[in-house]
């Protein structure tokens, strides 16, 4: 069994910066791989990136060059650093391993 939960959403105007964490728990959490998604309004779950357990990345292309994960193997948490944030950026982002899904954290780009 593996528990997920994110956090560091919030309301970030245009050309802004978040950090999101994803804390898992479970002993074979560190097993898998991870990777974020997200979600807007009235659109599929699409992937945003993920990390192996090895440190290999891979990003959609909608966000190179402006997101990094990353992970602590030491602390089980994995990260997403998100600058230079676009109002198309807004959605719910989720933490997945495996078949294992957070609750997810909300991120709004407004001005």
């Amino acid at each position: 069994q593996v528990q997920l939960v994110e956090s560091g959403g919030g309301l970030v105007q245009p050309g802004g910066s978040l950090r999101l964490s994803c804390a898992a728990s479970g002993s074979i959490s560190r097993l898998y791989g991870t990777g974020w998604y997200r979600q807007a309004p009235g659109k599929q779950r699409e992937l945003v990136a993920t990390i192996t357990n090895s440190g290999w990345t891979n990003y959609a292309d909608s966000v190179k060059g402006r997101f990094t994960i990353s992970r602590d193997n030491a602390k089980n948490t994995v990260y997403l650093q998100m600058n230079s944030l676009k109002p198309e950026d807004t959605a719910v982002y989720y933490c997945n391993q495996a078949q294992y899904w957070g609750q997810g954290t909300q991120v709004t780009v407004s001005s």
